[in-house]
């Protein structure tokens, strides 16, 4: 147990890079130097993170912990993780919530929000080679981009890209003879604890982003349409442009993406809405965990679960394509910004630079720029 918690907690204050980055992380220390488990099991544990809800290398550590450590792991090694990003994110959010409309910080802004644009274009660049199997996968996936700027509900979305695989493909919806197909849908059934605009409460935070966590697939970047959809759309708590810089300030720091809700809480509701939000994203993949961990090999069999998720990751491809756009109406405004954006696209697709340091170099930029123009 001291082992798990010391070895994550370390992570969670080194780990940067995104979730690619950190399942690498994670192989080299707990197979290549540890040792506390083969490399076909842990592609069982990694590939298990994909057919559950939740932010995938989060769910992957706390995968890890139970591995070695049994219960006490579960939680002890997902909290070692999560806590220093979560600490360190609140005091930029409080940074934020205090300088934020100062100059200098809008200047830095202003340059860090188009290389965050050509990041979430380089993770949509790769995933599509994964997530777009076939035909019908590509029309899942464009038929969500499409709806979801037209405003449909994004967890509904997702829930008919996975029907619509079931029918086209004309795979029994009940194949699996464990449960493991009724353990999943549940988190797919369109939900919504929002209304237009309205007035800030913890308890909406708290249920707003529980929902979140129990329904995103696929890559911690379409956390951005669920944002968009429900915090900047539904509650009208935030805007478009505030979550952008939120975004961006989640790039600069380690650990997992997801808490951009510890920044999102903090700026509405302080240090105790910085803690429901995090509670609220996060407790869904310990719980999930949980529930799964004994049952892997035969969810991995599931034809039908296959099936479903494989529309679900088509959906939440588009999903990150709509709000890729949205984005970039508000990030790209002059030359500069569309420079920017397509340097560090460039970068981040053709070189192996840690897009952490493209981001503190397009700070520098934004802030060279503040400095001489004024």
């Amino acid at each position: 147990l001291k082992e798990v918690v010391l070895l994550f907690l370390w992570l969670g204050f080194t780990a940067f890079g995104g979730p690619a980055a950190h399942v690498a992380l994670y192989y080299d220390q707990v197979v290549k130097q540890r040792k506390w488990l083969d490399e076909q099991q842990f592609l069982d544990l990694m590939g298990a993170t994909h057919l559950i809800p939740g932010p995938n290398s989060t769910e992957m550590v706390i995968y890890l912990s139970y591995y070695r450590a049994g219960w006490p792991g579960l939680f002890l090694g997902g909290i070692s993780f999560i806590l220093p990003a979560m600490l360190i994110v609140m005091g930029l959010a409080w940074v934020y919530t205090q300088f934020g409309s100062l100059p200098q910080i809008s200047g830095v802004l202003f340059a860090v929000k188009p290389v965050v644009i050509a990041i979430i274009a380089k993770a949509l660049w790769f995933l599509g080679k994964t997530a777009i199997k076939d035909i019908w996968t590509g029309v899942a996936a464009i038929a969500v981009l499409v709806l979801s700027l037209t405003g449909f509900n994004n967890i509904t979305l997702m829930f008919l890209a996975g029907l619509f695989l079931i029918l086209v493909k004309k795979v029994p919806l009940c194949l699996s003879k464990d449960g493991s197909i009724k353990a999943v849908l549940p988190f797919a059934i369109p939900i919504s604890l929002s209304g237009a605009n309205q007035t800030f409460n913890l308890s909406t935070l708290f249920f707003t982003f529980l929902k979140i966590g129990s329904v995103l697939y696929g890559s911690g970047y379409v956390l951005l349409a669920f944002l968009q959809s429900d915090i900047v759309n539904s509650l009208g708590w935030m805007t478009s442009q505030q979550v952008i810089d939120a975004v961006a300030v989640g790039q600069i720091t380690p650990g997992p993406v997801f808490t951009t809700a510890t920044f999102i809480g903090y700026f509405l509701g302080g240090v105790p809405g910085a803690l429901l939000a995090t509670a609220g994203i996060f407790l869904p993949s310990f719980l999930l965990v949980a529930l799964t961990y004994r049952h892997i090999p035969r969810l991995r069999e599931s034809r039908a679960l296959g099936t479903i998720l494989d529309g679900v990751n088509a959906a939440s491809l588009g999903l990150m394509a709509a709000v890729t756009l949205q984005l970039a109406r508000e990030a790209l405004v002059n030359g500069l910004s569309v420079c920017l954006a397509a340097g560090s696209f460039a970068l981040v697709l053709f070189t192996k630079i840690n897009s952490t340091w493209i981001i503190l170099a397009a700070a520098l930029v934004g802030l060279l720029r503040f400095v001489i123009l004024g």
